[in-house]
Protein backbone atom coordinates (compact mmCIF):
# COMPACT_ATOMS: atom_id res chain seq x y z
CA UNK A 1 0.00 0.00 0.00
CA UNK A 2 1.14 3.64 -0.61
CA UNK A 3 2.58 5.28 2.57
CA UNK A 4 1.35 8.21 3.48
CA UNK A 5 2.60 11.66 4.07
CA UNK A 6 5.74 12.09 2.22
CA UNK A 7 8.89 12.97 4.58
CA UNK A 8 9.57 17.07 4.01
CA UNK A 9 13.36 18.36 4.50
CA UNK A 10 16.07 20.97 3.56
CA UNK A 11 16.19 19.03 0.09
CA UNK A 12 12.49 20.11 -0.21
CA UNK A 13 13.13 23.82 0.45
CA UNK A 14 15.94 23.80 -1.67
CA UNK A 15 14.21 22.64 -4.68
CA UNK A 16 11.68 25.53 -3.79
CA UNK A 17 13.79 28.76 -3.74
CA UNK A 18 14.95 26.81 -7.39
CA UNK A 19 11.83 26.50 -9.21
CA UNK A 20 10.57 30.04 -7.78
CA UNK A 21 13.94 31.66 -9.06
CA UNK A 22 13.33 29.56 -12.82
CA UNK A 23 9.61 30.48 -12.59
CA UNK A 24 10.06 34.04 -11.89
CA UNK A 25 13.39 33.90 -14.65
CA UNK A 26 11.50 32.11 -17.10
CA UNK A 27 9.80 35.42 -18.33
CA UNK A 28 12.88 37.97 -17.98
CA UNK A 29 14.74 34.93 -20.14
CA UNK A 30 12.34 35.18 -22.68
CA UNK A 31 11.86 38.59 -22.94
CA UNK A 32 14.71 39.76 -24.78
CA UNK A 33 14.08 37.33 -27.29
CA UNK A 34 10.43 38.87 -27.60
CA UNK A 35 11.29 42.48 -28.27
CA UNK A 36 13.97 41.18 -30.30
CA UNK A 37 11.81 39.84 -33.01
CA UNK A 38 8.50 41.60 -32.24
CA UNK A 39 7.22 44.86 -32.69
CA UNK A 40 5.70 46.76 -30.13
CA UNK A 41 2.09 46.05 -31.01
CA UNK A 42 2.62 42.44 -30.67
CA UNK A 43 4.14 42.69 -27.04
CA UNK A 44 1.09 44.95 -26.19
CA UNK A 45 -1.02 41.66 -27.66
CA UNK A 46 1.17 39.29 -25.54
CA UNK A 47 0.49 41.17 -22.34
CA UNK A 48 -2.90 40.62 -22.57
CA UNK A 49 -2.51 37.45 -22.93
CA UNK A 50 -0.79 37.12 -19.71
CA UNK A 51 -3.20 39.16 -17.79
CA UNK A 52 -6.24 36.68 -19.19
CA UNK A 53 -3.95 33.55 -17.67
CA UNK A 54 -3.67 35.23 -14.65
CA UNK A 55 -7.12 36.09 -14.43
CA UNK A 56 -8.42 32.65 -15.14
CA UNK A 57 -6.60 31.36 -12.11
CA UNK A 58 -8.41 33.65 -10.26
CA UNK A 59 -11.69 31.02 -10.91
CA UNK A 60 -9.89 28.42 -9.14
CA UNK A 61 -11.25 30.85 -6.55
CA UNK A 62 -9.49 29.44 -3.08
CA UNK A 63 -10.01 25.23 -3.68
CA UNK A 64 -6.69 24.48 -4.87
CA UNK A 65 -5.50 25.31 -1.56
CA UNK A 66 -8.25 24.15 0.23
CA UNK A 67 -8.17 20.57 -1.86
CA UNK A 68 -4.43 20.22 -1.25
CA UNK A 69 -4.73 20.79 2.77
CA UNK A 70 -7.76 18.33 3.06
CA UNK A 71 -5.34 15.69 1.34
CA UNK A 72 -2.65 15.92 3.62
CA UNK A 73 -5.13 15.52 6.10
CA UNK A 74 -6.15 12.18 4.80
CA UNK A 75 -2.74 11.58 4.12
CA UNK A 76 -1.87 11.66 7.82
CA UNK A 77 -4.23 9.25 8.95
CA UNK A 78 -7.98 11.31 9.79
CA UNK A 79 -10.87 9.35 8.71
CA UNK A 80 -13.36 12.57 7.80
CA UNK A 81 -13.01 15.47 7.04
CA UNK A 82 -14.55 18.55 8.67
CA UNK A 83 -16.17 22.02 7.30
CA UNK A 84 -13.90 23.97 10.25
CA UNK A 85 -11.09 22.43 12.15
CA UNK A 86 -9.74 18.88 11.87
CA UNK A 87 -10.71 15.80 13.04
CA UNK A 88 -7.59 13.94 14.95
CA UNK A 89 -5.10 11.35 13.25
CA UNK A 90 -5.62 7.61 13.63
CA UNK A 91 -2.88 6.80 16.07
CA UNK A 92 -2.17 4.27 13.09
CA UNK A 93 -1.88 6.84 10.82
CA UNK A 94 -3.34 4.43 8.00
CA UNK A 95 -4.56 6.11 4.60
CA UNK A 96 -8.29 6.24 4.31
CA UNK A 97 -8.38 5.33 0.60
CA UNK A 98 -12.19 5.45 0.21
CA UNK A 99 -12.04 9.40 1.61
CA UNK A 100 -9.25 9.90 -1.00
CA UNK A 101 -10.38 8.45 -3.56
CA UNK A 102 -13.71 10.10 -3.15
CA UNK A 103 -11.87 13.22 -2.59
CA UNK A 104 -10.34 12.81 -6.19
CA UNK A 105 -13.55 12.09 -7.61
CA UNK A 106 -14.00 15.67 -5.79
CA UNK A 107 -11.75 17.52 -7.40
CA UNK A 108 -12.19 16.07 -10.59
CA UNK A 109 -16.12 17.15 -10.84
CA UNK A 110 -15.01 20.59 -9.63
CA UNK A 111 -12.46 21.13 -11.94
CA UNK A 112 -14.42 19.78 -15.01
CA UNK A 113 -17.09 22.11 -14.00
CA UNK A 114 -14.54 25.27 -13.94
CA UNK A 115 -12.77 24.56 -17.09
CA UNK A 116 -16.10 24.50 -18.82
CA UNK A 117 -17.05 27.54 -17.61
CA UNK A 118 -13.69 28.69 -18.83
CA UNK A 119 -14.33 27.66 -21.74
CA UNK A 120 -17.88 29.66 -22.11
CA UNK A 121 -16.58 32.90 -20.86
CA UNK A 122 -13.37 33.19 -22.80
CA UNK A 123 -15.52 31.87 -25.87
CA UNK A 124 -17.88 34.42 -25.75
CA UNK A 125 -16.63 37.81 -23.50
CA UNK A 126 -13.13 36.89 -24.31
CA UNK A 127 -13.02 36.44 -28.02
CA UNK A 128 -15.66 39.66 -28.19
CA UNK A 129 -12.80 41.81 -26.38
CA UNK A 130 -9.67 40.12 -28.52
CA UNK A 131 -11.80 40.60 -31.40
CA UNK A 132 -12.21 44.67 -30.82
CA UNK A 133 -8.37 45.04 -29.96
CA UNK A 134 -7.78 42.90 -32.43
CA UNK A 135 -9.50 45.92 -34.98
CA UNK A 136 -6.38 48.49 -33.99
CA UNK A 137 -4.01 45.52 -34.53
CA UNK A 138 -1.51 45.97 -37.82
CA UNK A 139 0.18 43.04 -36.92
CA UNK A 140 -0.40 39.73 -38.67
CA UNK A 141 -4.11 38.90 -37.22
CA UNK A 142 -3.97 35.31 -38.68
CA UNK A 143 -1.14 34.70 -36.24
CA UNK A 144 -2.97 36.51 -33.69
CA UNK A 145 -6.19 34.25 -33.88
CA UNK A 146 -4.35 30.97 -34.10
CA UNK A 147 -2.64 32.23 -31.15
CA UNK A 148 -5.72 33.36 -29.58
CA UNK A 149 -7.40 30.10 -30.03
CA UNK A 150 -4.53 27.96 -28.67
CA UNK A 151 -4.56 30.19 -25.33
CA UNK A 152 -7.94 29.24 -24.97
CA UNK A 153 -7.31 25.96 -25.28
CA UNK A 154 -4.52 25.90 -22.83
CA UNK A 155 -6.67 27.56 -20.05
CA UNK A 156 -8.74 25.42 -20.33
CA UNK A 157 -6.58 22.51 -20.42
CA UNK A 158 -4.83 23.72 -17.25
CA UNK A 159 -8.06 24.67 -15.54
CA UNK A 160 -9.33 21.31 -16.03
CA UNK A 161 -6.04 19.02 -14.75
CA UNK A 162 -5.30 21.27 -11.85
CA UNK A 163 -5.87 18.90 -9.30
CA UNK A 164 -2.62 17.60 -10.07
CA UNK A 165 -0.76 20.53 -8.14
CA UNK A 166 -3.31 19.54 -4.93
CA UNK A 167 -2.63 15.97 -5.28
CA UNK A 168 1.25 16.31 -5.42
CA UNK A 169 1.53 18.96 -2.53
CA UNK A 170 -1.27 17.18 -0.83
CA UNK A 171 1.18 13.96 -0.49
CA UNK A 172 4.22 16.26 0.32
CA UNK A 173 5.61 15.28 -3.01
CA UNK A 174 7.19 18.94 -2.52
CA UNK A 175 10.50 18.33 -4.14
CA UNK A 176 9.01 16.43 -7.18
CA UNK A 177 6.55 18.94 -7.70
CA UNK A 178 9.19 21.87 -8.15
CA UNK A 179 11.51 19.52 -10.36
CA UNK A 180 7.98 18.99 -12.68
CA UNK A 181 7.69 22.84 -12.31
CA UNK A 182 11.58 23.33 -14.03
CA UNK A 183 10.99 20.95 -16.34
CA UNK A 184 8.08 22.35 -17.43
CA UNK A 185 9.31 25.74 -17.73
CA UNK A 186 12.75 24.74 -19.02
CA UNK A 187 10.33 23.74 -22.23
CA UNK A 188 8.55 26.33 -22.53
CA UNK A 189 11.60 28.70 -22.89
CA UNK A 190 13.30 26.20 -25.12
CA UNK A 191 10.41 25.43 -27.80
CA UNK A 192 9.38 29.19 -27.44
CA UNK A 193 12.78 30.64 -28.17
CA UNK A 194 13.24 28.15 -31.10
CA UNK A 195 9.72 29.07 -32.58
CA UNK A 196 10.01 32.71 -32.30
CA UNK A 197 13.27 32.46 -34.15
CA UNK A 198 11.84 30.35 -36.89
CA UNK A 199 9.07 32.76 -37.34
CA UNK A 200 5.75 31.72 -35.36
CA UNK A 201 5.11 34.96 -33.21
CA UNK A 202 2.71 34.85 -30.67
CA UNK A 203 1.42 31.25 -31.92
CA UNK A 204 5.18 30.37 -30.61
CA UNK A 205 4.36 31.57 -26.73
CA UNK A 206 1.00 30.14 -26.62
CA UNK A 207 2.20 26.49 -28.13
CA UNK A 208 5.16 26.51 -25.46
CA UNK A 209 2.92 27.00 -22.71
CA UNK A 210 0.45 24.48 -24.38
CA UNK A 211 3.21 22.07 -24.11
CA UNK A 212 4.77 22.70 -21.29
CA UNK A 213 1.26 22.44 -19.48
CA UNK A 214 0.87 18.93 -21.25
CA UNK A 215 4.82 17.53 -19.96
CA UNK A 216 4.09 18.65 -16.29
CA UNK A 217 0.48 17.11 -15.77
CA UNK A 218 1.47 14.25 -17.13
CA UNK A 219 5.26 13.74 -14.86
CA UNK A 220 2.70 14.61 -12.12
CA UNK A 221 0.23 11.91 -13.28
CA UNK A 222 3.63 9.34 -12.88
CA UNK A 223 4.71 10.56 -9.98
CA UNK A 224 1.44 10.69 -8.14
CA UNK A 225 -0.09 7.06 -9.50
CA UNK A 226 2.64 4.74 -8.75
CA UNK A 227 1.44 0.98 -8.96
CA UNK A 228 0.41 0.83 -5.23
CA UNK A 229 -1.53 3.93 -5.54
CA UNK A 230 -3.58 2.85 -8.18
CA UNK A 231 -3.94 -0.62 -6.51
CA UNK A 232 -5.34 0.88 -3.67
CA UNK A 233 -7.55 3.41 -4.74
CA UNK A 234 -8.64 0.41 -7.00
CA UNK A 235 -9.59 -1.58 -4.19
CA UNK A 236 -11.28 1.15 -1.74
CA UNK A 237 -14.95 1.71 -2.00
CA UNK A 238 -15.22 5.35 -3.20
CA UNK A 239 -16.89 8.08 -0.24
CA UNK A 240 -19.60 10.19 -1.42
CA UNK A 241 -17.97 12.77 -3.26
CA UNK A 242 -21.11 15.05 -3.13
CA UNK A 243 -20.79 15.01 0.34
CA UNK A 244 -16.82 15.87 0.03
CA UNK A 245 -17.22 19.23 -1.73
CA UNK A 246 -20.39 20.42 0.66
CA UNK A 247 -18.01 20.10 3.21
CA UNK A 248 -14.90 21.58 1.56
CA UNK A 249 -16.53 24.49 -0.59
CA UNK A 250 -17.53 27.21 2.70
CA UNK A 251 -13.95 27.22 3.89
CA UNK A 252 -12.33 27.01 -0.03
CA UNK A 253 -15.20 29.92 -1.01
CA UNK A 254 -13.55 32.34 2.32
CA UNK A 255 -10.17 31.46 0.90
CA UNK A 256 -11.31 32.68 -2.01
CA UNK A 257 -13.08 36.25 -0.96
CA UNK A 258 -10.14 36.75 1.35
CA UNK A 259 -7.80 36.48 -1.98
CA UNK A 260 -9.87 38.80 -3.54
CA UNK A 261 -9.30 41.22 -0.71
CA UNK A 262 -5.79 40.66 -0.98
CA UNK A 263 -5.76 41.35 -4.68
CA UNK A 264 -7.46 44.42 -4.21
CA UNK A 265 -5.31 45.28 -1.57
CA UNK A 266 -1.63 44.83 -3.36
CA UNK A 267 -3.34 45.42 -7.02
CA UNK A 268 -5.84 48.63 -6.35
CA UNK A 269 -3.33 51.35 -6.55
CA UNK A 270 -1.77 50.69 -9.74
CA UNK A 271 -5.24 50.80 -11.58
CA UNK A 272 -6.59 53.78 -9.55
CA UNK A 273 -3.10 55.63 -9.53
CA UNK A 274 -3.09 56.01 -13.10
CA UNK A 275 -6.08 58.10 -13.07
CA UNK A 276 -3.65 60.69 -11.10
CA UNK A 277 -0.25 59.98 -12.16
CA UNK A 278 2.28 60.62 -14.79
CA UNK A 279 3.09 57.11 -16.69
CA UNK A 280 6.78 57.95 -15.76
CA UNK A 281 5.60 57.76 -12.12
CA UNK A 282 3.51 54.73 -12.65
CA UNK A 283 6.31 53.01 -14.71
CA UNK A 284 8.81 53.59 -11.19
CA UNK A 285 6.19 52.27 -8.81
CA UNK A 286 5.11 49.26 -11.05
CA UNK A 287 8.77 48.09 -11.62
CA UNK A 288 9.90 48.23 -7.98
CA UNK A 289 6.72 46.18 -6.95
CA UNK A 290 7.35 43.73 -9.49
CA UNK A 291 11.08 43.44 -8.13
CA UNK A 292 9.62 43.35 -4.29
CA UNK A 293 6.80 40.64 -5.54
CA UNK A 294 10.08 38.17 -6.51
CA UNK A 295 11.23 39.30 -3.10
CA UNK A 296 7.90 38.18 -1.26
CA UNK A 297 7.86 35.03 -3.18
CA UNK A 298 11.30 33.92 -2.44
CA UNK A 299 10.52 34.64 1.13
CA UNK A 300 7.48 32.58 1.35
CA UNK A 301 9.10 29.50 0.19
CA UNK A 302 9.85 28.36 3.59
CA UNK A 303 6.86 28.13 5.00
CA UNK A 304 5.18 26.99 1.35
CA UNK A 305 7.33 24.03 1.18
CA UNK A 306 6.40 22.92 4.46
CA UNK A 307 2.33 23.54 4.15
CA UNK A 308 1.72 19.84 3.78
CA UNK A 309 3.63 18.91 7.30
CA UNK A 310 1.29 21.87 9.06
CA UNK A 311 -1.67 20.06 8.13
CA UNK A 312 -0.09 16.73 9.46
CA UNK A 313 0.82 18.93 12.52
CA UNK A 314 -2.66 20.20 13.10
CA UNK A 315 -3.95 16.30 12.15
CA UNK A 316 -1.93 15.30 14.68
CA UNK A 317 -2.01 18.06 17.17
CA UNK A 318 1.50 18.80 17.36
CA UNK A 319 1.83 22.30 18.41
CA UNK A 320 5.87 21.89 19.15
CA UNK A 321 6.58 20.75 15.57
CA UNK A 322 4.04 23.41 14.53
CA UNK A 323 6.55 25.93 16.18
CA UNK A 324 9.48 25.01 14.98
CA UNK A 325 8.47 25.17 11.63
CA UNK A 326 6.92 29.21 12.31
CA UNK A 327 9.96 29.72 13.31
CA UNK A 328 11.78 28.97 10.32
CA UNK A 329 9.54 30.21 8.27
CA UNK A 330 9.86 34.02 9.82
CA UNK A 331 13.59 33.90 9.65
CA UNK A 332 13.85 32.79 6.49
CA UNK A 333 11.26 35.56 5.94
CA UNK A 334 13.41 37.58 7.55
CA UNK A 335 16.36 37.11 5.81
CA UNK A 336 15.45 37.59 2.65
CA UNK A 337 13.62 41.21 2.94
CA UNK A 338 16.73 42.11 4.94
CA UNK A 339 19.55 40.83 2.48
CA UNK A 340 17.26 41.33 -0.97
CA UNK A 341 16.17 45.20 0.64
CA UNK A 342 19.88 46.06 1.34
CA UNK A 343 20.77 44.63 -2.06
CA UNK A 344 17.64 46.67 -3.84
CA UNK A 345 18.37 49.34 -2.64
CA UNK A 346 21.99 49.84 -3.02
CA UNK A 347 22.08 48.64 -6.39
CA UNK A 348 18.66 48.84 -8.17
CA UNK A 349 19.40 52.06 -10.01
CA UNK A 350 22.77 50.97 -10.46
CA UNK A 351 21.52 47.87 -12.61
CA UNK A 352 18.84 49.78 -14.45
CA UNK A 353 21.51 52.28 -15.69
CA UNK A 354 23.95 49.47 -16.77
CA UNK A 355 21.42 48.54 -19.18
CA UNK A 356 21.15 52.36 -19.82
CA UNK A 357 17.09 52.04 -18.82
CA UNK A 358 14.87 55.20 -19.15
CA UNK A 359 13.07 53.52 -15.92
CA UNK A 360 14.00 54.22 -12.34
CA UNK A 361 13.22 52.28 -9.10
CA UNK A 362 11.44 54.95 -6.60
CA UNK A 363 13.43 57.24 -4.80
CA UNK A 364 15.04 55.72 -1.72
CA UNK A 365 12.80 57.35 1.08
CA UNK A 366 9.89 55.44 -0.48
CA UNK A 367 11.70 51.99 -1.68
CA UNK A 368 12.43 51.86 2.08
CA UNK A 369 8.50 52.69 3.13
CA UNK A 370 7.84 49.72 0.41
CA UNK A 371 9.96 47.55 1.87
CA UNK A 372 8.74 47.83 5.17
CA UNK A 373 5.28 47.59 4.23
CA UNK A 374 5.29 43.98 2.14
CA UNK A 375 7.50 42.81 5.33
CA UNK A 376 4.71 43.36 7.39
CA UNK A 377 1.91 42.41 4.26
CA UNK A 378 4.16 38.92 4.00
CA UNK A 379 4.24 38.43 8.13
CA UNK A 380 0.43 38.47 8.74
CA UNK A 381 0.15 36.12 5.40
CA UNK A 382 2.90 33.56 6.55
CA UNK A 383 0.96 33.74 10.40
CA UNK A 384 -2.79 33.32 8.45
CA UNK A 385 -1.12 30.20 6.37
CA UNK A 386 -0.12 28.22 9.93
CA UNK A 387 -4.01 29.47 11.61
CA UNK A 388 -5.32 28.30 8.16
CA UNK A 389 -3.52 24.89 8.50
CA UNK A 390 -6.20 24.00 11.31
CA UNK A 391 -8.84 24.43 8.51
CA UNK A 392 -10.40 27.66 10.05
CA UNK A 393 -10.67 31.42 7.99
CA UNK A 394 -11.30 33.71 10.20
CA UNK A 395 -9.78 36.58 8.14
CA UNK A 396 -12.25 36.68 5.56
CA UNK A 397 -14.16 39.71 6.73
CA UNK A 398 -10.58 41.65 7.94
CA UNK A 399 -9.14 41.07 4.17
CA UNK A 400 -12.78 42.13 2.46
CA UNK A 401 -12.28 45.14 4.85
CA UNK A 402 -9.48 45.98 4.58
CA UNK A 403 -9.39 46.20 0.61
CA UNK A 404 -12.24 48.47 0.39
CA UNK A 405 -10.01 51.20 3.16
CA UNK A 406 -7.49 50.81 0.45
CA UNK A 407 -9.66 51.64 -2.24
CA UNK A 408 -11.08 54.20 0.04
CA UNK A 409 -7.79 55.68 1.21
CA UNK A 410 -6.20 55.95 -2.46
CA UNK A 411 -8.84 57.95 -3.73
CA UNK A 412 -8.54 60.43 -0.46
CA UNK A 413 -4.74 60.42 -0.48
CA UNK A 414 -4.48 61.05 -4.49
CA UNK A 415 -7.51 63.14 -5.04
CA UNK A 416 -8.17 64.74 -2.14
CA UNK A 417 -4.57 65.57 -0.24
CA UNK A 418 -2.81 65.29 -3.73
CA UNK A 419 -0.26 62.73 -2.02
CA UNK A 420 0.96 61.46 -5.41
CA UNK A 421 3.68 58.48 -5.38
CA UNK A 422 3.22 58.68 -1.13
CA UNK A 423 -0.07 58.26 -1.29
CA UNK A 424 -0.11 54.84 -3.31
CA UNK A 425 2.30 53.11 -1.25
CA UNK A 426 0.57 54.49 2.53
CA UNK A 427 -2.49 53.75 1.45
CA UNK A 428 -2.57 50.00 1.71
CA UNK A 429 -0.03 49.89 3.97
CA UNK A 430 -2.17 52.12 6.65
CA UNK A 431 -5.37 49.94 5.62
CA UNK A 432 -3.24 46.67 6.46
CA UNK A 433 -1.52 48.55 9.56
CA UNK A 434 -4.61 48.98 11.29
CA UNK A 435 -5.59 45.31 12.21
CA UNK A 436 -4.31 42.48 9.16
CA UNK A 437 -0.60 43.24 10.00
CA UNK A 438 -0.50 42.60 13.80
CA UNK A 439 -3.79 40.34 14.26
CA UNK A 440 -2.64 37.37 12.86
CA UNK A 441 0.80 36.54 13.48
CA UNK A 442 -0.70 37.39 17.44
CA UNK A 443 -3.07 34.62 17.04
CA UNK A 444 -0.86 32.05 15.80
CA UNK A 445 1.87 33.26 18.40
CA UNK A 446 -0.19 33.53 21.60
CA UNK A 447 -1.52 29.61 20.20
CA UNK A 448 1.78 28.17 19.98
CA UNK A 449 3.11 29.21 23.30
CA UNK A 450 1.18 26.80 24.51
CA UNK A 451 4.19 24.65 23.10
CA UNK A 452 6.39 25.54 25.64
CA UNK A 453 4.48 23.78 28.19
CA UNK A 454 3.52 20.96 25.70
CA UNK A 455 4.88 17.13 26.17
CA UNK A 456 7.48 16.40 23.40
CA UNK A 457 6.53 13.98 20.41
CA UNK A 458 8.05 11.36 19.16
CA UNK A 459 8.91 11.73 16.03
CA UNK A 460 10.28 8.57 13.89
CA UNK A 461 9.38 10.09 10.02
CA UNK A 462 10.54 13.50 10.94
Amino acid sequence: MSAGLENIGKKDVAWGYLATFFSVGAGLILLPFILHKMSAETVGIWNIFQTITVLVFLLDFGFRPSFARNLSYIFSGVKSLQTIGVCQADESHEVDYSLLKGTIHAMKTFYRWVALGTLLLLLTAGTAYFWFILQKYTGDKHDAMVAWVILVAVNCYNIYTLYYDSLLTGKGYIKRNQQITIAGQATYLIVAVILIYAGFGLTAIVSAQFLSYIIKRTLSRKVFYTQDMREALQNAEEQDYKQILRVITPNSLRVGLTNLGGFVVTKSALFIGTAFLSLTEIAAYGITMQVIDIMARCGGVMYQSYIPRLAQCRAERDILSLKRYYRLSVTALLVIYLVGGLAFVGLGDWALNIIRSDTHFLPTAMLCAVLVISLLEQNHVLAANFIMADNKIPFMWPSLISGAATIGLLLLFLDTFNMGLWGMILAPGLAQLAYQNWRWPYVIIKELRSADTAQPKTESNR
